[in-house]
């Protein structure tokens, strides 16, 4: 029983920080665009030379 008087507050203390993290990537606009990523993926645009990302020189 000793034990969870040093468990309750660590948990709670997580908790609060998990709900903290979440808050600020809320405001942080860290969901705003969720299926960009997916679609840049598939976009085409920059390896259409057929290279290598970098190597056209430009």
């Amino acid at each position: 029983m000793n034990t969870l008087i040093y468990l309750i507050p660590i948990a709670l203390f997580l908790g609060g920080l998990g709900l903290a993290a979440f808050l600020w990537s809320i405001r942080s606009g860290q969901y705003e665009d969720l299926d960009g990523a997916a679609w840049r993926v598939l976009d085409d645009e920059e390896g259409a030379s057929g290279g290598p990302p970098g190597a056209h020189g430009g």
